[in-house]
């Protein structure tokens, strides 16, 4: 099942996405389940498939536009440096332990609108990631019961303002500007998707490809990420984990490429589908 978020008329909405339209479960489960948050905290995603899994769309796609597959989780957190291309290409040491860092709601975006280049800086790059939303929290989660606790997975771009990142050695202020993270197009559940590492991601800059790996080469996988995470805070139903990124980025290539206003940025993982973002000037 694919589920998005989305703003109708100024309304807030989420709901089953299909090729023709959305099933509006906002409108339908409103009550019990006012958001795509609130309703992975019921746990309630296979009774609204069971319900509603064979409903024709309520909504053409024209009628809405597409919010961040979580508009309001609790936490973003970041992985970096998981993949040996990218330590490599940074020339940082490889950490026996993840990287961590957090991004905050208001520097996402959904499928289709646009990633915001600051005013303040040039050097806007782009990080094709997997997310993983989680559906059942918990503290101490063990590796091996992981991804039992996940909901599903989506598409991140982590856009990054390299020079703010640079100006610390803590990475939170060149990655959380506001309106820079693609998130999307939808959330895919994990039953479609039974083993994270079997995915190839793909990041492509006006029709460039400028990343490509599969997800068998992350240094942490996704369980262990689940796991070290949880042992420091508890996990909650709508989370979102950004897995990390590969090789390849824009500010460490010669010369390096970074996202202008008017480019379109895309990254495509095999069984979720293509986050698509046009890149505009900070107004």
């Amino acid at each position: 099942m694919r589920l998005v978020s989305f703003i109708q008329d100024g309304r807030p909405g989420y709901g089953i996405a299909r090729s023709d339209g959305v099933v509006d479960l906002g409108r339908r489960c409103g009550t019990t389940w006012p958001t795509l948050r609130d309703a992975l905290a019921a746990e309630s995603l296979g009774e609204a498939e069971r319900l509603y899994g064979g409903t024709a769309p309520d909504l053409a796609w024209d009628d809405i536009a597409l919010a961040p597959v979580i508009p309001n989780p609790d936490k973003i957190i970041c992985i970096g440096l998981n993949y040996r291309d990218h330590v490599a290409e940074t020339g940082r040491t490889l950490t026996e332990k993840p990287t961590l860092f957090a991004r905050f709601p208001g520097s996402q975006v959904g499928h289709l609108q646009p990633l915001v280049k600051p005013a303040i800086s040039d050097e806007f790059d782009y990080e094709g990631e997997l997310a993983v939303v989680i559906g059942k929290g918990g503290r101490h989660i063990a590796a091996a019961d992981a991804l039992n606790h996940v909901a599903g997975y989506s598409c991140y771009n982590e856009g990054s303002v390299r020079d703010w990142q640079r100006h610390t050695s803590q990475f939170l202020a060149g990655k959380t500007f506001a309106g820079t993270g693609g998130f999307g197009p939808w959330l895919v559940t994990a039953d479609e998707i039974p083993d994270p590492s079997r995915l190839t991601l793909e990041t492509r800059l006006n029709g460039q490809v400028v990343q490509r790996a599969t997800t068998d080469l992350m240094i942490t996988p996704v369980a262990e990420q689940i796991a070290y995470i949880s042992a420091i805070l508890p996990l909650l139903p709508g989370d979102v984990i950004v897995s990390g990124t590969p090789g390849g980025v824009g500010a460490k290539r010669i010369p390096p490429l970074y996202m202008r206003p008017g480019d379109v940025a895309e990254v495509e993982i095999t069984g979720i589908g293509v986050l698509r973002n046009p890149v505009i000037a900070e107004s």
